[in-house]
């Protein structure tokens, strides 16, 4: 049996910029040629393999079938007997892979546009993601168990009262109902912020909803936090979860008390401090949310269109400028700041939170693979789910809905 990593190094696979279907289709034969979907990759895996061979002026052509059943020596490879199948839309660096492989499913087909991630899901799971969702062919999608989308959260420009999900057009939600409506699955599994819920005064949730029921789905959401997963993060999202024929039952996913942050934190190495003044509250109180907000940066005080008499709160309410303590929890992980990280107060000193860390309260295993630059990986970090969050999802949808 070949390995993954001996076939990668001869042909030299790797993510490309511009364009990776070749690749894409390659990979995904890899990891699905008997398991009754390879129709959707063998013909350009097959044209794409005799491509590279000749640009590598290769002295044997190698056929297909030679370098088939591979070894999948990546830290997340395939299970070998599966239970059920799914997609992974949205894709990101595989938050929702690496629990729902755990619970015996096999993925069938993957998208994701960033370049980034593209290359952290490579190494990852020996698979090279399908890229831009808008501009793909969806019948080279196959029929799958459940389908998996950490969908942007985007306005509708049309009043919601179009034929179909054609109100939706433009947006990347609309291209996850055309593979639903194409393919059926089982389940949707649909995960955003909790901002949906108010997003167009509620709106876009409803009209997702609405769509999701006329594609023939029981619908049930609930706004979940990834501290009730065993993760030190005040990390909020709505999970939306759609089945032909059952309403689910969040009330049934496991909860744990929420951990706190220093149980959670790297010892002995080099951190990034807090080299400018700060001040510390007198009796800082635990948050409801288990946040614990004990100072802020002595940043200079905006005064335009403040309140008078609340100058000094301009610095305290702007997030970047608060300090957290280790003794509760850490705010959501951004994924617009290229830091990444707010401040936290451990141990008498102030500094931020290491990538190692972030991964950490994100729940991602030790054995990830961490590649690309230090404000990339902060912002894929914070940009991805709970993995423990989702597996205990994942744990109940198996149960109720499969």
């Amino acid at each position: 049996m070949v390995s993954y990593s001996a076939i990668k190094d001869k042909l030299k696979i790797e993510v490309e910029r511009e364009n990776n279907i070749g690749v894409a289709h390659l990979t995904h034969y890899f990891q699905n040629h008997i398991n009754g979907v390879s129709q959707h990759y063998i013909e350009p895996a097959t044209s794409y393999l005799k491509k590279i061979s000749e640009d590598l002026n290769l002295v044997e052509e190698p056929q297909m079938q030679q370098l088939l059943p591979i070894q999948f020596d990546v830290p997340f490879p395939p299970p070998e007997n599966y239970d059920f199948t799914f997609i992974d839309l949205f894709a990101g660096i595989g938050g929702f892979r690496i629990p729902t492989q755990e619970l015996n499913g096999k993925c069938v087909f993957t998208s994701e546009f960033n370049y980034h991630a593209q290359r952290a899901y490579e190494i990852n799971f020996g698979e090279v993601p399908f890229g831009d969702i808008t501009k793909l062919d969806l019948n080279i999608v196959p029929k799958h168990d459940i389908l998996m989308a950490g969908f942007p959260c985007q306005p509708f420009s049309i009043s919601g009262k179009m034929k179909g999900f054609e109100d939706t057009r433009g947006t990347l939600i609309y291209n996850v109902l055309q593979i639903i409506e194409l393919r059926e699955p089982k389940v949707v599994l649909l995960e955003n912020v909790k901002h949906l819920v108010h997003h167009d005064k509620g709106r876009t949730l409803k009209i997702i909803l609405k769509h999701l029921e006329e594609l023939g789905y029981k619908t049930s959401c609930e706004i979940l936090n990834s501290s009730d997963f065993g993760v030190p993060q005040n990390r909020e999202r709505i999970i939306i979860v759609g089945h032909k024929k059952k309403e689910f039952d969040f009330s049934k996913i496991k909860t744990i008390p929420k951990p706190i942050l220093k149980g959670f934190l790297d010892k002995d190495v080099e951190f990034e401090y807090l080299n400018e003044p700060y001040t510390l509250i007198e009796n800082p109180k635990t948050q409801t949310s288990g946040l614990i907000f004990i100072g802020y940066r002595n940043k200079t005080i905006r005064k335009a269109g403040v309140r008078p008499g609340t100058e000094n709160l301009s610095r305290v309410h702007k997030q970047p400028n608060r300090i957290y303590s280790s003794d509760g929890l850490h705010p959501a992980l951004p994924s617009q700041e290229s830091s990444g990280r707010f401040w936290i107060y451990d141990n008498g000193k102030v500094r931020k939170l290491t990538i190692n860390e972030c991964y950490k309260i994100m729940g991602f295993p030790e054995n990830f693979i961490k590649i690309n630059n230090l404000s990339e990986l902060y912002r894929q970090v914070g940009n991805s789910v709970c993995v423990p969050m989702v597996k205990e999802i994942m744990k109940e949808i198996k149960k109720q809905l499969l």
